[in-house]
């Protein structure tokens, strides 16, 4: 009968496990050393190791001739507990086995001295199935089990064991396998099966793995049934995901805005039985990878992939801004999202597929400052070749505002005066350049008659500002425009930078040129009190009388 691979080349002694040293050094140590613990916990993601370790870890501490700490896999003993003759070294599914009779059963059991072996082995797979009554259960013969048990717990999921659990058992940790070392061991699995497996398509698989061995070797099987020559498209095929080629069309596509050619790629792959969920996943780390060659200058040992494939992503990073890149990786983690409950997944990857090609669609705040900023750049550029820049104001735009002499920097501070006015000035670090003689056109001191066209201006840009000024005047004398108003909120009002650069901005609209702005302080004005205050006087009066 035909023997599955991860099955098959699953090791047997802890030199042959791959990508966990931390882990298999320990143990080793300890089982030279005689040091060994009654209770282990193993803990980490699927396909790590850890029931591999466990087996390895009951084979050796039962060991008739053990070297270096590893189980010889000669003896009686380990050739027993390798095909299951040895019924000292039980194995548990707690997913299937996670009640309290569970456990009592196991507790009445661990009391007997093992049959054949010196110790007898508990391995409790997806321990953090257990019902809180089995662990409560578990407790204390975890704690103090008979001294010839040894108890190997084993789950993908820490979080969920209690706290008295931890704390009674030595803790390993597993981590994900490293790309290099799964391509390591699928070349080296190859090459035992007379099987052709190129590098390229070797990390390819360790790409999709995604840190576990046992997900790879899978993979592999499935590759092995469609020839003995595997590479790259052999894999995508197997696995049901577009591959490098159909990868680099969509980012190009993308940076183009070709929406056609994009929306063509998405049917022709889902016409070959492209799983739309793997393709989403690869379109992912895909960007992920340019996100990575655009921000590290040396990116080599964090992209999993050929140097020739490297040099591509490369290339297509300089092809596309850092904002747009994160942009496509935000919309394909929502179409991720949307595609699992969707109806019909095609759709919504074509949907994100748009928003991507869709420059409009994309432009995010980062992307929008980086705009502006290079706006600004090219204006100072300008003025530094002594080049005039542009500032003629578009009252049609709102968001052009800081360009025109209405801007927060011409009106920024309020100082009060001696004097009966206290004027908006501007700081000496802010002050406008002087003007030319053209420019100098000083409106006559006086009235100012185009009050009410100022107002109606205002009305437009700010309304609250205008329900304050309705009521009021103004004269124009040395340059500036006096408000006066009975308003005693009209003070504190216009200090704001919004509703100060509203009013120069109509002002401006109707004069043609830039005026400071002043607040009249009127002696009225000076003793008027606020709605509270009235109302206190008001009942301060009545209680007096």
């Amino acid at each position: 009968m035909y023997q599955a691979l991860y099955r098959k080349w699953r090791p047997k002694s802890f030199s042959d496990v791959y990508g966990q040293p931390h882990v298999t050094r320990t143990l080793q140590s300890q089982l030279e050393s005689g040091r060994i613990s009654h209770a282990y916990l193993f803990t980490g993601s699927r396909g790590t190791g850890k029931t591999t370790c466990a087996k390895i870890l009951s084979k050796a501490v039962n060991c008739l001739n053990p070297i270096d700490g590893n189980p010889c896999n000669e003896c009686e003993i380990c050739r027993g507990i390798d095909n299951g003759s040895i019924l000292d070294v039980i194995e548990i599914d707690a997913a299937s086995n996670n009640g309290v009779d569970n456990i009592r059963d196991l507790r009445e059991e661990a009391n007997f001295t093992p049959v054949n072996a010196k110790y007898r082995v508990y391995i409790i797979d997806e321990v953090h199935m257990l019902s809180i009554g089995a662990f409560n259960a578990l407790l204390k013969t975890l704690e103090e089990p008979p001294s010839h048990v040894i108890f190997i717990l084993a789950t993908t999921e820490i979080h969920k064991l209690p706290a008295t659990i931890l704390s009674r058992c030595q803790r390993f940790d597993f981590k994900r396998i490293s790309p290099e070392d799964i391509t390591a061991r699928l070349i080296y699995v190859s090459e035992k099966e007379n099987v052709t497996l190129t590098e390229n398509a070797a990390a390819l698989i360790a790409r999709i793995a995604d840190g576990g061995m046992r997900d790879a070797l899978s993979l592999l099987d499935r590759c092995f049934a469609m020839g003995n020559n595997i590479d790259e498209n052999a894999v995508s095929s197997a696995a049901g995901i577009a591959g490098t080629v159909h990868l680099f069309s969509f980012s190009e596509y993308i940076a183009k805005g070709d929406f056609t050619s994009a929306l063509k790629l998405v049917s022709k792959l889902h016409n070959e039985s492209c799983d739309i969920d793997s393709l989403c996943t690869e379109l992912t780390l895909h960007f992920r990878n340019l996100m990575v060659a655009k921000t590290v200058k040396e990116c080599d040992g964090l992209i999993v992939c050929s140097k020739d494939e490297l040099e591509k992503i490369k290339i297509r990073a300089s092809e596309l801004k850092l904002s747009k890149i994160l942009s496509c990786i935000e919309i394909l983690e929502k179409a991720a999202a949307n595609i699992k409950n969707a109806v019909n997944k095609k759709i919504q990857l074509e949907a994100a597929v748009i928003k991507m090609c869709a420059p409009a669609a994309t432009v995010g705040i980062g992307e929008e400052l980086e705009t502006r900023i290079s706006a600004l750049e090219e204006k100072i550029n300008f003025l530094s070749a002594g080049r005039p820049v542009d500032n003629t104001p578009a009252p049609e735009k709102k968001e052009e505002i800081t360009e025109t002499p209405a801007s927060p920097e011409t009106v920024t501070s309020v100082e009060p005066e001696t004097s009966t006015h206290t004027p908006f000035e501007t700081t000496s670090a802010e002050k406008p350049a002087e003007t030319s003689a053209e420019q100098k056109q000083i409106v006559d001191d006086g009235p100012f008659y185009n009050w009410s066209d100022v107002l109606e201006a205002l009305k437009k840009y700010d309304i609250p500002l205008f329900g304050i000024l309705a009521t009021s005047t103004a004269v124009i004398k040395n340059g500036r425009v006096i408000i006066n108003s009975e308003n005693p909120t009209l003070y504190d009002f216009i200090c704001a930078d919004t509703h100060s650069r509203e009013l120069a901005r109509a002002i401006y609209e109707v004069l043609g040129q830039k005026m400071k702005i002043a607040v009249s302080n009127s002696e009225k004005s000076k003793t008027a009190t606020s709605p509270l205050e009235d109302l206190k006087n008001k009942i301060n009066n009545f209680n007096n009388n």
